[in-house]
């Protein structure tokens, strides 16, 4: 017979299958009482966890009607069933010991080029508290990162709640309209308009209060696989205003595009300004918005960061590399670019504005002289 230390166990969850996410939420929430806890993928919500009347309930999609499974989430699994961390009850019912707060896995990033178009049809996905999701990194870079535009289209109060993300870094940037925010110990809420940018720390708890109409916003979180936790007890604004405060290492930043300084940019014949977020992660990310300074070189460049997000936000420019045909970019469009892949931005448009995300935030630029349609 296994000894079994129950003190060490925390909490418990009961699995239970579901394939039609939002309808049962409203039944168990609405109808029977129970409140949310988390939800993921924020993007496409398929995983709930609910708690009610001293239960705690994980759907999530499967159609195999067995007796069911439980977890048990303990500060040390091992030492709940002299190293056991599966068990059967007699009822056939599941049980796993995991741990209640298990390290958080950053999948090795896996390089791919990837080109996302505006104008592609069916992009908008329903996401989590009433705003629609079109996903940027489909391939997630081997499960490295995800981008989302996400929208609000209709104004007002924003169906939020107090939460925060299980993540190593994740930041957004407004790119049309506005929305009233507030974070743990940052002080009182505060609107973000077009161009303006914050960083998200992992852990911090914050809340999206309401938005203008069409507010658009791009999201960029690593690791792609992410928690959203709700916390239930934390009421924002809280009364203690911390701005120094480190939440795993990171400072919050928000950055106003109206204050900003215009310096020269790693490519020639741009200028950028540093969105701050370098300095915030002690150089774990950086973020910069670029723009053409009259007509820039059609110079080709390659770098070595782990990954290079860029999403056109005004404008239009004309997208050139050594391994595919000609792009046209316009406003919404974005790409990736893996390293030592030779890339160049050419025909910019005056108005013509990009954002660019980078892990790490120093990296090098290497750049190609092209001559008689050879780069090298």
């Amino acid at each position: 017979m296994i000894a079994l230390n129950k003190e060490n166990i925390e909490t418990a969850e009961i699995l239970l299958p579901c394939n039609n996410l939002d309808e049962t939420l409203q039944f168990f929430i609405d109808k029977l009482g129970f409140k949310m806890e988390s939800i993921a993928p924020a993007e496409k919500p398929s995983i709930a966890v609910i708690s009610g009347h001293g239960i705690r309930l994980r759907l999530e999609p499967g159609n195999n009607p067995d007796p069911g499974s439980i977890n048990l989430l303990c500060s040390d699994p091992a030492t709940v069933a002299d190293g056991k961390l599966e068990l059967t009850a007699p009822n056939g019912t599941r049980v796993s010991l995991n741990e209640v707060n298990p390290a958080l896995n950053t999948p090795n990033v896996k390089q791919t080029f990837v080109l996302s178009k505006m104008s592609d049809i069916d992009q908008w996905s329903e996401g989590r508290a009433g705003m629609q999701y079109r996903d940027l990194i489909p391939d997630r870079q081997g499960g490295y990162a995800v981008a989302s535009h996400i929208r609000i289209l209709n104004g007002g109060p924003v169906p939020d709640y107090v939460h925060y993300h299980k993540i190593l870094f994740q930041m957004i940037y407004c790119y049309k309209g506005w929305a009233r925010l507030v974070y743990e110990d940052q002080g009182e809420p505060f609107i973000i308009e077009a161009g303006d940018c914050v960083l998200q720390p992992p852990h911090i708890r914050h809340q999206v209060l309401e938005s203008s109409q069409g507010m658009e916003v791009i999201e960029l979180t690593c690791p792609a696989d992410h928690e959203t936790c709700v916390d239930h007890e934390l009421e924002l604004p809280t009364s203690s205003v911390n701005p120094e405060r480190l939440f795993n290492g990171q400072h919050f930043i928000r950055h106003e595009a109206a204050k900003a300084e215009w310096k020269p940019w790693r490519m020639e014949g741009f200028e950028a300004r540093d969105i701050g977020i370098a300095t915030a992660t002690d150089g774990l990310a950086g973020v910069h918005v670029a723009r053409p300074v009259g007509q820039p070189h059609s110079e080709f460049v390659s770098h070595d960061a782990d990954l290079l997000f860029t999403f056109l936000l005004n404008g239009s420019a004309e997208f050139n590399c050594d391994q595919k045909d000609s792009e046209l970019l316009t406003a919404g469009d974005s790409f990736i670019v893996p390293g030592n892949m030779k890339h160049s931005l050419s025909k910019c448009s005056e108005d013509m504005e990009i954002l660019e995300v980078a892990l790490p935030a120093v990296f090098n630029t290497a750049h190609h002289l092209k001559k008689a349609g050879l780069i090298s």
